[in-house]
């Protein structure tokens, strides 16, 4: 079977490449995919499946039944969005909207999935289980998944896996890790609110500015020296706002930040000990605050068993010198997470480097893919498939 797929995938190089061109050189930000998913559809459509749209208000469902008469489904997730930034790499088939580009790979994503449909499509022997391809929207802005969820896409998924690329990993290479893959992200706002006064008398006042630095200092201290170093934390403000004027002690001081973390547990405990602390400064010297937690998503938490389904089936499509096991997790955010809530799964890097030129990283407005990188995960994924379904 492994055969069959690789010559399938193969065989369709030429077409997923046209494929993976069309939707870079057509972004569309999140929560405003429509011609992505119409051309989603539309792909999926010509393969057979039954097909579903405005599934989490833009996203794409397509279902490949299989030989069995079980319910359960295997759910493979792809997502469609693009990001707010001026595309820099002067392709044929760079970005034509304005300030939109694939600079995260999603166009890449997309195209993986919808291969991956084209070749368990065209097996000569239907699989033994279901198959259910999600394509969703808004990954970029963390809301989609919840979208998509929310129109009962887990209904019945007994599991789920997920791909991502990773320009430092070399093209034709997959990266693998059991666990933590990606951080919990939450966003954070406090306001900080002390008295006005003439910047020449600062003891008649109580300084928003002053008393907003004490509480950035004391939170980045503590994070060092309160939080078990094994369980990492970030929290970066990325934002000020206060003041009126260079002589006027400002009266109030806007932060905004993002959390990170990798642990369950540290993530429950985040708003209480961030809240404790905000609260104690600002006793300490008079000022009052209000704080807004947004918890985000999740950390991805790969499932060993299915981590270890797909390392096998990379390894003996690609070779074990094509597997690289990854040491360590990423602070970045993945909503792909959220499904986790409802089935166990995992994401798999996906390694797109050019080996002869630079490899810019994902959100660089000259992110570019070795495109034979597209192969490699329709054939990790659709063999993935047939192994999950054998066993």
């Amino acid at each position: 079977m492994l055969n069959q797929i690789k010559a399938l995938a193969t065989d369709l190089a030429p077409r997923l490449i046209e494929i993976r061109r069309h939707i870079h050189a057509h972004p569309e930000l999140s929560g405003q995919e429509y011609q992505t998913a119409a051309y989603v559809a539309g792909v999926l459509s010509s393969c057979g499946l039954h097909v579903t749209e405005a599934v989490g208000k833009i996203g794409v469902v397509g279902e490949l039944k299989g030989k069995s008469n079980s319910p359960k489904w295997l759910a493979i997730r792809t997502d469609m969005d693009a990001l707010p930034i001026k595309e820099m790499t002067a392709l044929d088939y760079a970005s034509r909207q304005p300030g939109i580009m694939h600079a995260c790979g999603h166009d890449v994503h997309t195209t993986v999935g919808l291969g991956t449909a084209m070749v368990l499509s065209q097996l000569d022997e239907p699989l033994a289980g279901h198959v259910r391809f999600l394509f969703q929207p808004a990954e970029e802005i963390a809301q989609g998944a919840n979208w998509m969820v929310a129109d009962n896409v887990m209904q019945d998924v007994a599991a789920i896996l997920g791909v991502h690329v990773f320009p430092s990993i070399p093209a034709g290479c997959v990266g693998i890790r059991q666990g933590a893959l990606t951080a919990a992200a939450d966003d954070l706002e406090l306001i900080i609110m002390g008295e006005s006064g003439h910047g020449a008398r600062p003891h008649e006042a109580k300084d928003a500015i002053w008393i907003a630095a004490q509480v950035i200092t004391t939170l980045q201290q503590a994070i060092s020296r309160t939080h078990n170093p094994l369980r990492p934390v970030v929290l970066t403000i990325g934002q000020i706002v206060g003041g009126r004027a260079p002589n006027v002690i400002a009266d109030q001081v806007k932060l905004l930040g993002t959390v990170r973390s990798l642990h369950p547990d540290t993530h429950d405990s985040l708003p209480n000990w961030i809240e404790n602390i905000v609260a104690n400064v600002c006793q300490m010297y008079g000022a009052r605050y209000e704080m807004s937690y947004r918890r985000g998503v999740p950390s991805v938490q790969n499932d060993p068993k299915m981590t270890q389904l797909v390392a096998e089936s990379a390894a003996e499509a690609w070779g074990k010198d094509s597997i690289i096991m990854l040491s360590e997790p990423s602070l970045g955010a993945e909503d792909f997470s959220v499904y986790l809530n409802h089935a166990p799964g995992m994401m798999f890097r996906l390694g797109v480097g050019h080996k002869e030129q630079p490899n810019y990283p994902l959100h660089h407005p000259k992110f570019e893919i070795d495109e034979s990188a597209i192969i490699t995960g329709v054939v990790t994924l659709a063999y993935s498939a047939y192994k999950y379904w054998q066993k």
